[in-house]
């Protein structure tokens, strides 16, 4: 009965209505392969985190996994780690490369100043920024979608209504069923709005929340690890040597 009752309106609707229902059908596909992409997206970044930060937390060796080498692709924390990880092997032995050598280099390199730990913790906040704009891409479409579906179709049954009582005064008939098919035919939009909207509100949503808690979780561990960093390789006292 509801899906007769939809055809029945779609076929009675105007040629307006019937454009600003292909229009939401688009808005429907695209809400929700955004919705899909970054759920997928935001549990695999999840997964990796968690496999980077197991691996991270076993010796409490702030350079161990950049030496190693160990690709976590997909995982933010990481990209994070690396930027900094590399920022402060410039600064204390002038190159990024990890080969043979690098662990004996590192052994006998000075540590570092509170200044250059400074162009290392720059490093860190530009990531943990990248960070957020990767992990808040494409969420716009859903935001559009929860806001301006419902009004597109709010335009939709206006537009239709209007039509339908200017035909109604043009043939000067106005009983139930000569209004019926044009009030039927323009409520459809509103109808398909909501249904564009809704699901698209409780993806924002949940998005929304798990994005913000992965941020947080980034600005936390990018102070983990600047305070890793300061306490390992930072001259804050008479000089000494660094180890690793």
């Amino acid at each position: 009965m509801i899906a007769s009752g939809l055809v029945y309106a779609f076929l009675e609707s105007t040629i307006e209505g019937k454009l600003i229902l292909i229009a939401l059908f688009l808005a429907s596909i695209f809400s929700w392969s955004v919705m899909v992409t970054k759920i997928r997206f935001l549990s695999f970044c999840k997964r990796q985190n968690a496999r980077f930060l197991d691996f991270f937390h076993r010796d409490r060796e702030p350079l161990r996994a950049y030496a190693s080498e160990i690709p976590f692709e997909g995982s933010n924390l990481y990209e994070i780690y690396e930027a900094g990880a590399s920022e402060l092997c410039f600064q204390m032995l002038g190159s990024v490369d990890v080969d043979d050598s690098f662990t004996s280099r590192l052994a006998v390199a000075d540590k570092i100043t509170p200044a250059q730990l400074r162009a290392v913790q720059a490093a860190m906040e530009r990531a943990v920024g990248e960070s957020a704009l990767k992990l808040e891409s494409q969420m716009i479409v859903l935001s559009t979608a929860v806001s301006g579906a419902p009004f597109l179709g709010l335009l939709g049954t206006v537009w239709g209504v209007m039509d339908a009582f200017a035909g109604i005064a043009a043939a000067g008939n106005a009983n139930l069923a000569a209004m019926a098919p044009g009030i039927s035919g323009s409520l459809i939009t509103t109808i398909v709005g909501l249904l564009v909207a809704i699901p698209a509100m409780f993806g924002y949503n949940y998005l929304v929340t798990t994005v913000r808690s992965m941020l947080v979780q980034a600005d936390n561990f990018a102070a983990e690890l600047s305070s890793e960093m300061e306490h390992r390789f930072v001259e804050l006292g008479s000089p000494r040597r660094g180890g690793f």
